[in-house]
């Protein structure tokens, strides 16, 4: 568990205490506790880790994450794909999802989020723990799925997120959904603050993860990865020994045809000299009947 909140940071755990029961909250109560306050070592204790309902801690309530449509859910995933192609090729950071837990103890208030997709840097001071179940640093960008249930739920990720990311350290943080409107991709910039990061060009650039770049066009469509590969845009990235294979094949076809124009014209030159077939084939270090078969063509063009 991460350590706990200083001294001088105010919270609702003073209030939460009192209210709370000496005992341990039942299946049921742990089933539908969105809005109750707790301490945040009863959070940490019962409701973090609790599998059939997700909740983070904002400064003692208890907040149930909402879910995403489907179609949501595939461009999210879509992202992550890409991400993981990019950190595959570029292992500068390492991803965590599986509700992961952080900590984040802001000026007026101490908060607890699980985003649906982190990334910390190899560069973070707080490395990813391999067996660990929450983050005790910050992480370097959030990824959300943005659930349109209800205002709430909306407000909650492009709203109180915003503020507690960009409050908390939060290098970047990427909203998905699927009506592009809802997109957001967020960058630290000056005074704590985010700005976006999508070019005029249409083209997510992150900064935190540099050379890590996405069309928007291609998010909604979910585009197939593999076919995204030639494209500039993704082309460092992108199956790169695809890349490199495709090329040498292209190489080696480009050769084998300027190695049989070659000879094909050094035949035609041969046999204009009057030399026969098998005295053209020893002459190239051919068989005969290469030679004849391309005399032959010769003779008959195709119509």
């Amino acid at each position: 568990m991460p350590a706990t909140a200083p001294a001088s940071t105010k919270t609702a755990d003073t209030e939460a205490t009192a209210i709370a029961d000496a005992r341990p909250p039942t299946e049921a109560e742990l089933m539908d506790a969105d809005g109750r306050l707790v301490s945040e070592a009863d959070y940490w204790a019962y409701y973090y880790e609790f599998p059939d309902v997700h909740y983070e801690w904002n400064n003692g309530r208890l907040e149930e994450k909402p879910v995403s449509d489907n179609l949501t859910y595939w461009i999210y995933n879509w992202l992550r794909s890409l991400l993981d192609q990019f950190l595959k090729i570029h292992p500068i950071a390492k991803c965590t999802a599986l509700e992961h837990g952080f900590r984040l103890a802001l000026p007026d208030r101490v908060v607890i989020r699980k985003p649906d997709l982190a990334v910390v840097r190899n560069n973070n001071p707080v490395p990813l723990g391999d067996l660990e179940r929450s983050y005790r640093g910050t992480f370097d960008l959030c990824i959300e799925a943005l659930s349109d249930s209800d205002r709430a739920a909306r407000e909650r990720d492009e709203v109180e997120k915003r503020r507690d990311y960009a409050e908390g350290g939060v290098r970047e943080y990427y909203i998905v959904h699927h009506n592009p409107e809802r997109l957001s991709f967020l960058s630290r910039g000056l005074a704590d603050t985010f700005e976006s990061i999508l070019d005029e060009d249409g083209i997510v650039r992150s900064r935190t993860l540099p050379g890590f770049q996405f069309r928007i066009s291609d998010l909604i469509a979910r585009t197939s990865i593999d076919d995204l590969r030639h494209e500039p845009v993704y082309r460092g990235f992108v199956h790169p020994q695809w890349q490199q294979a495709e090329q040498a094949r292209d190489q080696a076809e480009q050769a084998l045809y300027e190695a049989e124009r070659q000879r094909d014209g050094a035949i035609g030159k041969l046999h204009a000299l009057g030399l026969e077939p098998e005295q053209i084939a020893a002459s190239l270090g051919i068989e005969p009947d290469l030679v004849r078969a391309h005399l032959a063509d010769d003779r008959h063009p195709p119509g």
